[in-house]
């Protein structure tokens, strides 16, 4: 099975990653190591010189009953991560039990759930874990994922040394020697979790959790949650063209989805939002899909509605617009909902629910002036309360929208008083992020950035990477600070940024400081402005500036006000923003935080800024209507002529 799996990763080599022999499958009834006296002998009696076994409760070997185990924390080979590793020592001290003869009723599954979402570090879990004398595998694995969720950041860990800590070694390594034990929906559910704390794919956990869903996928009798959570997971590993992935989705075509449950009907669409979907694959999956959503929007709770829409969105969707339209309307009865609550909750509720609820508007793109206006009030008065993290990602969702609330001003000052009194306290990546999107909405914390370009804080930041290894995205968030301080804040006398610290574009693949232009909408206004101007030579499109930007279309001017050719050179340049959907809120006509810093940070590098947004020219039928909008926002001075 382990060789099978290696040639079904044919992707993993191309990445430089180390590959160690795969380990056989654990058995509990195999023969025990014995002495020289031939006395039973357990992998642990081996680490020590003596032979003599180190584990508290005896030889594993000699325990004839394997039904429920606990943990023997004993030296292995250890399995690394994209920043650390995470290895087992000899006398670590929590041991766990994944029984699968007396599981937990559903009833302490949930009350489990509960706790955990009411952890607001990794500290937490851990102390809830050790609390724990039996947990079943899906209950392990959710305990990896909250973890994952309170320390991922981009494409790694905020603090990768929480993998070294003794109890989530242990679990993992449970997890190890009882692959072949778990559930289906205990075993994919973990593979998951191990993505998203970037576990190496050839760590000894990872290859077994692996080889073992190959063996139940290939049985073919996981359901289609499991289905899409094993898909989600081999997504992470393989990438969009994996033969693993193929063979999920070949399984989940097997039912129709009129059969499916909505949480499955969700999961799948979830599944597809990512590269599995695009350039027209399961396109025939997809409208059978859509067909069925149709009958159940009515019970679809904000979860589903977002997931569903964003997937429309991704995917380009347009034969669905009735279910669109359909979604929307959820969408507004649930924000409707949320208005009337969130105000009466964000001074009495836990802080950790308080910072969902602005993932929950950030993550979607929804800007909501009555629930951001209670949060901000309840910040000035609770947040000496709150975490470093769950400052900051309240705060990231006010620059994220680029709203600011009323009491901007109460609100940044109490910011600044945590900052002065909780410096040293913040991850650097959240301290980053909580910087960065202060500048979103014009709010400069100038006495703090400067340490952020100290060399003590960049090594911080940078870890035990290489600088070319540091993420390019944590590497724009620093170049784009930087020039805010330069252009926004004269006064800023503080380090520079390193040159080998900058990044030369904004616009990159996945997550990025700017959002890629809409082709259609580009497409229209390409076509306009070559009858407005005369010839397609006069614009340049999609330039790259000195300046880390790039602009939708760039038009050039001399002296006198006459256009240019675009090979020109010259000092007066016209950048045209052409804003689709996706440069805005979802439900109201305002800029997202990045592309309102852009379009700031080109006026004051002297560009004019001539913004096209899709809400108006969408409005426009005719190429006369569109020539004629263009020469209005574009030369608003002069007269339009014929060519």
């Amino acid at each position: 099975m382990a060789l099978k799996l290696i040639r079904r990763f044919p992707l993993l080599g191309q990445f430089g990653v180390q590959r160690y022999p795969p380990v056989g499958p654990v058995c509990p009834f195999t023969r025990p190591l014995r002495t020289s006296a031939g006395q039973p002998l357990c992998v642990a009696c081996l680490c020590t010189s003596t032979g003599r076994c180190i584990t508290r409760q005896g030889c594993r070997k000699l325990q004839p009953d394997c039904g429920t185990r606990s943990l023997t924390t004993i030296v292995r080979e250890p399995f690394f991560v994209a920043s650390s590793s995470v290895g087992l020592h000899r006398d670590s001290v929590p041991r766990f039990c994944l029984t699968q003869l007396h599981r937990p009723t559903a009833a302490e599954e949930q009350a489990f759930q509960r706790r955990l979402e009411g952890c607001s570090t990794s500290r937490h879990v851990f102390k809830l874990l050790r609390s724990e004398e039996i947990l079943s595998d899906t209950m392990a694995a959710a305990a990896l994922h909250r973890v994952a969720s309170l320390e991922e950041e981009g494409n790694a860990l905020k603090d990768p040394a929480v993998l070294e800590n003794d109890t989530i070694k242990a679990l993992c390594f449970q997890l190890e020697q009882d692959s072949r034990r778990l559930t289906d929906a205990g075993l994919v559910s973990a593979l998951l979790a191990c993505t998203r704390l970037f576990l190496d794919p050839w760590s000894t956990l990872m290859v077994r959790l692996v080889s073992e869903s190959q063996a139940r996928l290939d049985r073919g009798q996981m359901s289609v949650g499991q289905l899409c959570t094993l898909g989600q997971a081999m997504l992470a590993i393989e990438g969009p063209g994996g033969v693993l992935l193929e063979q999920v989705m070949e399984d989940i075509q097997k039912t129709e989805p009129a059969q499916w449950s909505l949480s499955d009907l969700v999961a799948v669409y979830k599944l597809l939002q990512g590269d599995v979907g695009k350039d027209g694959k399961y396109i025939d999956l997809l409208n059978s899909m859509h067909t069925h959503a149709m009958t159940v929007t009515s019970y679809m709770d904000p979860y589903a509605v977002t997931v569903l829409l964003h997937t429309l969105v991704t995917l380009n969707q347009t034969q669905a617009m009735p279910l669109i339209i359909s979604l929307y309307e959820e969408l507004t009865l649930v924000i409707g909902a949320m208005e009337k609550y969130v105000p009466t909750m964000v001074f009495t509720s836990h802080p950790e629910t308080v910072t969902k609820v602005m993932q929950f508007f950030s993550r979607r793109n929804i800007l909501s002036p009555t629930v951001l206006d209670a949060v901000a009030e309840s910040f000035v008065y609770r947040a000496d309360d709150y975490s470093t993290s769950q400052v900051a990602r309240q705060i990231m969702a006010f620059g994220k929208l680029g709203y600011l609330p009323p009491n901007a001003g109460d609100l940044f000052r109490k910011v600044e008083n945590i900052l002065h009194t909780r410096f040293s306290h913040f991850q650097p990546r959240t301290l980053l992020n909580l910087l960065h999107s202060c500048t979103l909405v014009e709010r400069f914390p100038v006495n703090f950035v400067s340490k952020v370009f100290s060399n003590f804080f960049l090594q911080q930041l940078q870890g035990k990477t290489s600088c070319t290894g540091m993420d390019r995205f944590i590497l724009a968030q620093l170049t784009q600070l930087y020039m805010t301080m330069k252009l926004e804040c004269p006064s800023y006398q503080g380090p520079r940024l390193l040159s080998k610290y900058h990044v030369k574009s904004f616009l990159m693949p996945g997550r990025s400081l700017e959002t890629p232009v809409d082709v259609h909408l580009y497409n229209s206004v390409k076509t306009g402005l070559i009858d407005l101007l005369g010839a397609r030579s006069y614009f340049g499109s999609k330039v790259l500036t000195p300046y880390c930007y790039t602009l939708d279309v760039e038009i050039k001017l001399d002296q006198e006000g006459y256009v240019l050719p675009v090979t020109h050179l010259c000092d007066c340049r016209i950048a045209l923003c052409i804003d689709g959907q996706k440069r805005f809120t979802t439900n109201t006509r305002q800029l997202l935080g990045k592309e309102a810093i852009k379009q700031r940070h080109l006026r004051l590098l002297g560009y004019e800024v001539v913004q096209i947004p899709y809400y108006e020219f969408e409005n426009l039928q005719t190429m006369t209507s569109v020539v004629e909008y263009l020469h209005q926002k574009i030369f608003p001075h002069t007269y339009r002529l014929s060519w």
